[in-house]
């Protein structure tokens, strides 16, 4: 790509990124009324001239892929700037642009050649296999879900999330392409962070968060476009390690300076949030980070050692550990007084015993997509303080979906962490590390994490995240095909 077709981008997405903010004070400043008939036409005619600015300046490839990076940094705004509601369902500008983004892929399939191409290029059309399966099977569990409407909702997410990982595995196949993936990351979450330290040190809050107007107590928690502190914890439990190997593997003294901030900021930020469990994924991130630098002989004792370290631990502890397992999980439930909170242990434990019950109740099929809640609002049988949250993404998917569902969800999982491993032996470019030691990481502390928010389901970036994961070990794969076939 010349120069000259660079400049003409960045001046595009200028004034893209004024239009935008243009269309944002314009929607935030009507009515409520006004603004769902006035804004979505005003946002489509925005994206319109957008397109059609864009096609005198790139081709057709140029343009679907703007559209495509734009899609990617648009969903790290969440929906802090910008919401209209329609019902049950809510449009947010990385809403509106997958929609756009969705509606040029169409477009472009008229090009069968293209599109046929593209499809030959994916090595984990398995991945994707799983993930339409999965989507199907949400719709036939509508059969027999109490709350149809909650799963419809439930569904709509589903679809947005895996309809992105399409989409990204779809058309982000080579090496720069990830890259520039990985780097819109790293570049928008610095400005996420920002706004989190903006929340700690003037106690002021977006109004799509929980905190604003809450408690005066609470206003110090760093929230920035998410619902909590928790939600926001989460998402930088992965970013710290996405930051930690640019660090580790850029070349350029300023990249690396960029990367250290990064990290600092995000471990900061995640201790000013006070989530526990987003702290343990940050150990756990660590420790196979560590494991996956040591060299091969090295490994193997690394991890003897650690397994009997633990055994041994089991052992000393066990009378501890049972009596922390009784007290939660099978002793009779003690009533507490409603005048105060349940303990945050308690009530955890006692949601998992819930969702355990709705499980084996409903013979391992799961209660039905997006059911989960309704269930621990209408049929709970252990207190849990009016919380109707699973608190456990692997939990949430295993009540609301069924066990099969669930081990699927966890055999991608760790095929993906397995991938990436065996790929790092192959890794010959900096660029190829820096994404497998990031991603590597960044997935099991995502995985401790997870028990943190409320629900992942609504949390944008974890599909973002997974979409990142699968387009690299597709790219990786590729590459190595490639290598064989010298």
């Amino acid at each position: 790509m010349s120069v000259k077709q660079t400049a003409w981008q960045i001046m595009i997405g200028c004034i893209l990124f004024a239009a935008g903010l243009g269309l944002v004070q314009l929607a935030s400043a009507q009515p409520a009324g006004l603004k769902k008939i006035v804004a979505i036409p005003v946002l489509l005619l925005v994206l319109t001239a957008f397109l059609v600015l864009m096609k005198l300046y790139m081709n057709g490839e140029q343009v679907f892929m703007s559209a495509i990076y734009l899609l990617i940094a648009l969903t790290f705004l969440n929906n802090a700037f910008f919401s209209i509601s329609a019902g049950f369902f809510s449009l947010f500008l990385y809403r509106i642009m997958l929609i756009a983004a969705f509606a040029l892929f169409i477009w472009r399939m008229r090009d069968k050649g293209t599109y046929i191409s593209q499809w030959q290029q994916i090595r984990v059309k398995g991945i994707l296999g799983f993930f339409a399966a999965w989507f199907l099977y949400g719709l036939i569990s509508l059969l027999w879900a109490h709350s149809v409407t909650d799963g419809l909702k439930y569904m709509s997410l589903l679809a947005m999330g895996m309809g992105f990982v399409f989409l990204v595995v779809m058309y982000i196949q080579r090496m720069d392409q990830v890259v520039t993936f990985y780097s819109i990351w790293l570049v928008m979450t610095v400005f996420v962070m920002g706004i989190g330290f903006y929340n700690h040190f003037t106690l002021n809050h977006l109004p799509n968060t929980s905190l604003y107007l809450g408690p005066a107590y609470k206003q110090h928690y760093p929230t920035a476009v998410f619902f909590n502190q928790n939600d926001f914890a989460t998402f930088l439990s992965i970013s710290f390690f996405l930051y930690l190997a640019c660090m580790r593997q850029m070349k350029n003294g300023y990249i690396k300076a960029f990367g250290l901030f990064g990290a600092i900021a995000a471990l900061y930020l995640i201790l000013l949030t006070e989530s526990r469990a987003s702290l343990l994924g940050i150990f756990a991130g660590v420790a196979i980070y560590v494991w996956l630098l040591m060299p091969r002989f090295l490994k193997k004792w690394s991890l003897i050692t650690a397994g009997g370290l633990g055994v041994i631990c089991i052992a000393v502890f066990s009378a501890k550990i049972y009596s922390v397992f009784y007290d939660l999980f099978l002793a009779s439930q003690v009533a507490h007084s409603f005048s105060e909170p349940l303990p945050s242990n308690i009530a955890r434990a006692n949601l998992i015993k819930n969702a355990w019950h709705f499980f084996t109740d409903s013979y391992g099929f799961g209660v039905g997509a997006g059911n989960v809640s309704y269930y621990l609002a209408h049929f709970s049988i252990f207190d849990t303080d009016q919380v109707v949250e699973v608190h456990n993404w692997l939990l949430e998917v295993m009540t609301n979906f069924g066990f099969a569902v669930m081990l699927g969800y966890i055999s991608v999982y760790a095929y993906l962490m397995f991938t990436l491993y065996k790929q790092y032996q192959w890794a010959d470019t900096r660029s190829a590390k820096m994404i497998i030691e990031g991603l590597f990481a960044a997935m099991l502390s995502f995985l401790v994490s997870s028990i943190s928010p409320s629900s992942v389901s609504n949390l944008y970036f974890h599909w973002v995240f997974l979409g990142l994961v699968i387009a690299a070990v597709n790219m990786l794969k590729n590459k190595q095909r490639l290598v064989n076939r010298v």
